[in-house]
């Protein structure tokens, strides 16, 4: 079934991301109409998609040849698209953008609710194919996690775009995600957080050269509640965040770095390096897959997407998930700042 799509904002990730995987998925997904603050980039796209050029998300979501809007880049618009896409009852992608807004989610949430519409988030790193091998393995020779070790070093930043907010911490993306992609390998909620860094609040967003956050999250058996603790210690996952190098040095950063993921697991242990890398040992030894053949991870969850919108069920990420992870954030920050461990 043909899903006919609008897009707002196309972002710098555009040529190399959402355009490849549109073309690819061309017979599920026609693109109608597109509206983005860069007139020549979309200009571009319209006349490659053959598809209108329009003025505002306003008029977008309210056009009546479309059954959902893919938000690629809300920009300064925030969560805006959205709530004209649930006033007007279509699907939504809300690629990125909504990490930057904590204090709307759940406003946009009930919205959604509402409305009773689809949305989907770009929580990316659980749609890479290591990720959905790592689950196999779980589930059939690895057992269940007991620690996960997250590790992301983040770049020094590009400037921002002239329509993109500029107070944007690259940290809380980063942290939204990796702790999204722990919870989705652990298959549960953390209990407890408990949170470190090194950064200057003064300086939200990239101008120190030293930053690092780090999390501590403990994750309860299901059965087991915090006033009966069981006897066996909780599953947990650190996630460390750092932007280690300064703009001189930044070919040192990929010098001996740790791999993106580390999970230890009842049966054995696992190592990830996204989107495609997965080494692992068991009982029987060393085994190392490349998954270059899969689907690129922008194509996995546009499809996810497509089956949502025309009525299928699939495993797709939400804003639940998005409001959980952000939640953790918040907490984290709050343990930070208090020296204590939180818990919920």
């Amino acid at each position: 079934m043909m899903v006919r799509i609008g897009l707002v904002g196309l972002g710098e990730n555009w040529p190399t991301r959402e355009r490849p995987a549109l073309k690819t998925l061309a017979d599920g997904f026609e693109i109608r109409a597109i509206c983005d603050p860069v007139a020549a980039r979309a200009q571009q796209a319209a006349e490659e998609f053959g598809a209108s050029l329009v003025r505002g998300y306003h008029a977008l979501a309210r056009r009546e040849d479309l059954d959902a809007l893919l938000v690629l880049d809300s920009g300064w618009f925030g969560p805006l698209p959205v709530l004209a896409a649930c006033n007007a009852k279509k699907a939504v992608y809300w690629g990125t953008g909504w990490e930057n807004w904590p204090e709307k989610i759940e406003t946009v949430c009930r919205r959604v609710n509402e409305a009773g519409i689809v949305l989907t988030v770009g929580l990316k790193r659980r749609h890479a194919p290591a990720s959905l091998r790592l689950q196999e393995l779980i589930a059939t020779r690895l057992g269940r996690p007991k620690t996960i070790f997250a590790h992301r070093r983040i770049p020094q930043n590009k400037p921002p775009e002239p329509h993109q907010p500029k107070k944007i911490d690259p940290f809380r993306r980063e942290l939204v995600e990796m702790i999204d992609w722990c919870c989705f390998i652990m298959d549960r909620s953390p209990s407890r957080v408990t949170g470190i860094g090194h950064w200057d609040e003064a300086h939200g967003t990239d101008e120190a050269d030293y930053r690092f956050r780090s999390l501590s999250l403990e994750f309860s058996e299901p059965e087991q509640d915090a006033k009966s603790p069981s006897e066996t210690p909780p599953a947990s996952a650190q996630i460390i965040c750092e932007k280690a190098m300064p703009r001189d040095w930044e070919e040192s950063d990929s010098y001996r770095r740790a791999p993106d993921l580390r999970v230890v697991c009842e049966n054995g242990v696992a190592f990830v390096d996204l989107p495609t890398n997965l080494v692992w040992f068991d009982r029987s030894g060393h085994h190392q897959e490349s998954l270059e053949s899969e689907r690129p991870i922008e194509e996995r969850i546009l499809t996810h997407f497509h089956r949502l919108v025309t009525g299928a069920t699939c495993r797709a990420a939400n804003l639940d998930d998005a409001c959980r992870a952000l939640k953790v954030v918040e907490k984290a920050t709050l343990s930070y700042r208090q020296g204590t461990r939180i818990e919920w």
